[in-house]
């Protein structure tokens, strides 16, 4: 790492969050550049010739040749920046149990909990319109709420007894399932897991700049 970085970001995303989360928390300088998804703005000539997959987050920093250097894909931009530091364990096994989780929340969090949360917070569509395809998200998110829930039973993280990146990256989409019209009060372990990391000393707000 340099220590020098540029996020390219769309505020709401979950996926952003996770990275000036990680960066916050390291306590790592950066300069954010928001950019607005929904208006395309991954998606101009400028965006693109940095990241061709026209998505955020995008990471940026100074490469040792002294050009800019470009890290796309949230769990690649966060690996990157925790490395060597506490939020990745020292145990092997450990580090395989943090990319267990970081995989769950790609597969079974992102794509159902954040969609959602996009189609109506962002997007500001309703239940109604989405029919079918909505109610699909629902089932699939809450099914994925319930192993997370099974997952913090009896304990105050999903690794060990330190917060990892597990934790953050299943924390970014969950925090905030009720604007997705996901109900948590059935999960109690999740909610308490929720209150200990918004009282981590670096912890920002998932719109903050």
């Amino acid at each position: 790492m340099t220590g020098v970085y540029t996020l390219y970001d769309y505020l709401p995303s979950g996926n952003g969050y996770k990275c000036r989360l990680v960066l916050n928390l390291l306590r790592l300088p950066y300069r954010l550049v928001e950019v607005d998804i929904v208006a395309g703005g991954s998606r101009t000539p400028a965006f693109l010739a940095k990241n061709p997959n026209g998505r955020i987050p995008l990471l940026e920093e100074v490469g040792p040749d002294g050009q800019p250097r470009y890290l796309s894909e949230s769990h690649a931009i966060i690996q990157y920046l925790a490395e060597g530091s506490a939020l990745v364990p020292a145990d092997a096994w450990e580090r395989a149990k943090v990319q267990q989780w970081l995989a769950f929340e790609q597969y079974h969090l992102e794509p159902n909990l954040g969609t959602a949360r996009f189609w109506l917070h962002s997007k500001h569509l309703t239940p109604e319109e989405l029919g079918e395809k909505y109610t699909q998200k629902l089932a699939e998110g809450h099914a994925g709420l319930r192993v997370l829930e099974q997952g913090l039973a009896g304990q105050r993280y999903l690794v060990g007894n330190a917060l990892s990146l597990a934790d953050i990256a299943c924390y970014a989409y969950t925090h905030v399932a009720t604007e997705g019209g996901f109900d948590l009060s059935p999960y109690p372990a999740v909610r308490a897991w929720h209150d200990q990391l918004a009282s981590l000393e670096g912890w920002v707000s998932i719109t903050e700049p």
